[in-house]
C-alpha cells in the first residue's frame, strides 16, 4: 500500500495539540510491538478514538473506516492519513483484502470490531468477527485495547489501555473474538466506563 505520507507530516503536530487538550492516560503501549504485522482492536467511544489509539505508538496506523469518509474533501486527505475504506455495502471484502496486504507489509492495522460509536446505553456493543478473520489470516496477534473516560478538553479521565496479545488459531475464530470482546470488556468494566 501506499505510504501515508500525510500521515507522517501531521502527526506530530496533531499529536501534540491533542494530548494538551485532552490529555489521555495510556497503559500498556509496550504491548504493541515496535515492528512487524499486528492487528489493534477494541472498543469505540468517540469519533476522536482514532486519535487516541493513533498516538499511542511511534508507528504508522492504518485505520479501517467507513467508506462515506471519503465523500468530498475527504477522498484528498483521508487516503493520505492511511485510511483504509470500508464499503458496507459488500460486507468490506476490499477493505478487508486491504487491511490484509498492509499487514504483509509488516504494518499496523486498527479495528472497530463494534463495527461503529457505541451510541447506546451499553458499555459496548457486541463485536463483529473482522479483526479476527483478518489475523487469522495474515497470521498476526491482536492487541487489545480500551478505551475508557469522557474526551473532555482540558480535564483529565479518558485512559487508553493496551491489553497483552492474543494469538488467533484459524480453527477458533468465535472463541477467539469472544475472548478478545470479553478482555476488552473487562477493563471498561473495571474502569467504571
Amino acid at each position: 500500500m501506499n505510504d501515508p505520507k500525510l500521515y507522517r507530516i501531521v502527526r506530530p503536530v496533531l499529536a501534540f495539540f491533542f494530548r494538551l487538550i485532552y490529555r489521555p492516560t495510556t497503559v500498556g503501549a509496550e504491548n504493541i510491538p515496535k515492528e512487524g504485522k499486528i492487528v489493534l482492536a477494541g472498543n469505540h467511544t468517540h469519533v476522536l478514538n482514532c486519535f487516541s489509539v493513533g498516538f499511542s505508538t511511534k508507528r504508522c496506523v492504518r485505520f479501517i473506516a467507513k467508506a462515506e469518509l471519503m465523500n468530498g474533501i475527504g477522498k484528498y486527505i483521508f487516503p493520505g492519513l492511511g485510511i483504509i475504506p470500508l464499503d458496507r455495502s459488500t460486507n468490506g471484502k476490499e477493505a478487508i483484502s486491504s487491511a490484509e496486504k498492509c499487514l504483509e507489509e509488516g504494518n499496523v492495522v486498527a479495528i472497530f470490531p463494534e463495527g461503529t460509536v457505541n451510541r447506546t446505553d451499553k458499555p459496548m456493543m457486541p463485536f463483529k468477527g473482522g479483526a479476527v478473520k483478518i489475523a487469522a489470516d495474515t497470521g498476526c496477534d491482536i492487541v487489545p485495547f480500551a478505551i475508557t473516560g469522557q474526551y473532555k478538553p482540558f480535564k483529565k479521565g479518558l485512559k487508553i489501555t493496551f491489553l497483552p496479545k492474543i494469538t488467533v488459531e484459524k480453527g477458533s475464530l468465535k472463541a477467539t473474538n469472544k475472548l478478545l470482546e470479553e478482555t476488552v470488556l473487562n477493563v471498561i468494566t473495571k474502569e467504571g466506563n
